[in-house]
């Protein structure tokens, strides 16, 4: 219930302000590129924090007959108002290290202008104001709403600048944009409160007292020589004030950034001291961070966050919409006529997905399928079957539509006996994986009308494989009849053909692959490709290897293999259609010392995009097994570079069907059993891909020198994520 509160708070806020919001966005880009501008003027001044006051007064007396006022501005321009030689009157910007004039008082460009105007009061005067301070205040909230749901989704405060899982580009860029992005947004939108408070006179007022007590002094000094003068920098003054007589009641005024003082013109002693207050000393400074005056960097940040918060805008009514969408559901009957009740718990929308896929199958076959959200769980008059589909939300809890089932399961008495699935999806980089579906399966299983089908299945970064693995057993287990066990439709891209080798002896070629330009994927994802787009057939899955950007297939040609003969009849620039699954369990590993890569065959494809990136410089070998010399041929290429950079340290091949030297793979990692036992104990990774049949050899071998040599368990390795698996 907490979960939507916030939600719901945070997108209601920014529904109801976004017109002012993107006036306010749109206006704070144009105006975060006016200090950038104002920085190349050649009024500027470089290095004004080497310059004093006195040096500045010293020059300017020699070059003008009279000073009226000095002032500095936030871009660090100097502008004096002087009467010239000739008797003019005139306001200039002057060069304070000699005085020279530098040119006239510019106007403010006419887009700035009217920017600023547009950004301040909406060109309503008052009731503008209010409408952009009353704004700035519904930022502030939106941002820590915002953090409060960051903050749920990681897992708490210490995961929350861990790795977010994509489920979508919008959702991913909102989050990480979010996190880094909300210090800088809370300080525009506070400072933007500030600000309008200041402009309706709400925050105390200083006032300083008149009086002013003068003593006459028959020293008489040059300002330049004033103690005041030599010490004070032109980059903390504001203004400085000239005396217009020589009478002792007229006197220097020199205006810092956190007082004012009174200055005798004649030897320059101090006659009062104004400390400026906490609140005007505020103001001050909440207008430099609002507006980024004098500070490129910081101008650069706003320009950044005002971007950002017209993509926040976007991607988070995108969510919202696409959220709307993947929640509505179309049954065909009611629930009190279906024999199968499909509940669904999901926070974003895509747990929908599985759940509508699993329904089509069963509909397929004639079965009544009703589909609803966890939260409409109620009776149902004929129903046999309970299948709950659900993620899990932040820190364990339940997704928003499905905070009331508990309560609801509590209060409600089924009429029939059930058997009950439940499918937990989620992801293993959060601490709190599948706990909510977990709850629910404990739930089910304590109560005396609910009978399992199966244990509670998890379902790891929306895994299509595991998703049929867990449909295939639910369907033997329940003696259901289902024809076909459809998935959830999966995204299409197009892939341009960019190079292809010739076929070799082991009936194997490379085709390297050109993917969209904002698709995301690394070595050790899958593609899922099917022959001629033909959908009658499942998708064949080919292991990735990440090279330039591109993507590198190693594939092996089957006399009935259809989609192997029809990526072999490809040429360069044709075109297939294909869709990426995600397969983080068999990433590169960030953060290991050293990673032993074992492949036989076509396992060898990640392995070569894993290679080709080595920006930590961790340490890589590859035990590799082939049938002849004459497979290495296609490979030469991706391989032999590396070894001359030093990305690849050890290359091994364990030939099978050589007859002088005929080895297996396992037969090498025997003879290397020191550098497997040194990687290991080091926290190092073994990465193994390939056949079924060559990972049986493999772990029979590693588990005995693990055994021996490590004092620990193979299944221990796996599950710390030191042994990476990926064999079919």
């Amino acid at each position: 219930m907490t979960i939507s509160i916030w939600r719901y708070s945070h997108m209601l806020l920014a529904i109801s302000s976004s017109i002012f919001l993107t006036l306010a966005s749109i206006t704070g880009i144009i105006l975060a590129i006016e200090p950038i501008t104002e920085n190349q003027s050649p009024y500027k001044i470089d290095r004004i924090k080497s310059i004093s006051v006195s040096e500045t007064i010293e020059v300017l007396q020699l070059e003008y007959d009279q000073i009226i006022t000095v002032k500095i501005t936030d871009s660090d321009f100097v502008i004096a108002s002087v009467i010239n030689k000739e008797g003019e009157s005139e306001t200039i910007y002057i060069n304070p290290k000699n005085g020279k004039r530098l040119g006239r008082i510019e106007q403010k460009h006419p887009v700035f202008k009217f920017a600023t105007n547009l950004h301040r009061s909406l060109f309503l005067k008052s009731i503008g104001r209010f409408f952009v301070g009353f704004v700035s205040l519904l930022l502030v909230v939106i941002v820590i709403t915002g953090i409060f749901l960051i903050l749920k989704r990681q897992g708490g405060i210490k995961k929350f600048f861990s790795k977010v899982t994509p489920e979508s580009p919008n959702q991913y860029f909102h989050v990480v944009l979010g996190r880094w992005l909300f210090i800088p947004i809370l300080i525009i939108a506070i400072t933007g409160v500030y600000l309008s408070l200041e402009k309706f006179s709400l925050l105390p007022k200083h006032n300083f007292s008149n009086e002013i007590n003068f003593n006459q002094t028959d020293k008489k000094t040059a300002p330049w020589h004033f103690h005041i003068f030599k010490i004070t920098r032109l980059a903390d003054v504001k203004s400085i004030e000239f005396p217009f007589s020589e009478d002792i009641e007229d006197y220097f005024k020199l205006e810092l950034k956190n007082k004012e003082l009174i200055i005798n013109q004649f030897d320059g002693s101090i006659i009062k001291e104004n400390v400026y207050p906490f609140f005007a000393v505020a103001s001050y400074y909440s207008f430099l961070l609002h507006t980024g005056k004098g500070n490129v960097l910081w101008s650069l940040v706003l320009l950044l966050c005002s971007c950002s918060l017209l993509f926040f805008m976007y991607s988070g009514f995108f969510m919202t919409i696409k959220r709307q969408k993947s929640g509505k559901l179309v049954n065909l009957a009611s629930k009190d006529e279906c024999e199968y009740v499909i509940l669904v718990g999901s926070e974003t929308g895509t747990t929908f997905n599985f759940a509508r896929a699993f329904s089509r199958s069963l509909t397929k076959i004639g079965k009544q399928v009703f589909v609803s959200e966890l939260n409409t769980y109620s009776t149902y008059n004929k129903a046999k079957h309970l299948i709950v589909f659900t993620s899990t939300y932040g820190d364990g809890e339940s997704p928003a539509n499905a905070n009331k089932f508990t309560n609801l399961f509590q209060n409600t008495e089924p009429i029939n006996p059930l058997q009950f699935s439940v499918i937990g999806l989620g992801s293993t980089k959060y601490p709190e994986y599948c706990k909510y579906a977990g709850e629910i399966d404990k739930m089910l299983n304590t109560h005396e009308k609910f009978n399992p089908v199966m244990p509670l299945f998890k379902i790891n970064e929306q895994s299509i494989e595991a998703f049929q693995k867990w449909a295939t057993t639910w369907k033997q287990n329940t003696k259901t009849p289902l024809e076909e066990i459809n998935t959830p439709t999966e995204k299409m891209f197009r892939f341009t053909v960019i190079h292809k080798t010739k076929i070799n002896k082991d009936h194997t070629f490379l085709l390297q692959l050109r993917p969209p330009s904002h698709l995301k994927f690394e070595s050790g994802d899958l593609i899922a490709i099917r022959p001629n787009a033909d959908n009658s057939h499942p998708p064949r899955l080919y292991s990735i290897g990440k090279i330039d950007r591109n993507i590198v297939l190693s594939i092996k040609k089957h006399d009935l293999g259809l989609c192997s003969n029809y990526l072999n009849t490809l040429t360069t620039t044709n075109q297939l259609q294909a869709s990426i699954r995600t397969n983080p369990k068999f990433h590169f590993p960030d953060s290991a010392p050293e990673v032993l890569m074992i492949a036989n065959g076509t396992g060898i494809a990640p392995f070569l995009g894993m290679i080709f990136c080595n920006n930590k410089n961790i340490k890589k070998h590859i035990i590799w097994g082939v049938r002849t010399n004459d497979s290495l041929d296609i490979y030469q290429k991706q391989i032999n570079p590396r070894m001359l950079e030093k990305r690849l340290i050890s290359f091994q091949i364990a030939y099978s069907k050589e007859l002088k030297s005929k080895t297996y793979v396992q037969d090498l990692i025997k003879k290397e059993k020191e550098l497997v036992t040194d990687i290991l104990s080091k926290n190092g990774t073994i990465m193994i891909c390939g056949s079924m049949q060559m990972q049986k050899g493999v772990i029979a071998v590693l588990e005995e020198i693990i055994q021996t040599k490590l004092n620990t368990t193979i299944q221990e390795l796996i599950s710390k994520g030191q042994i990476r698996m990926d064999c079919y």
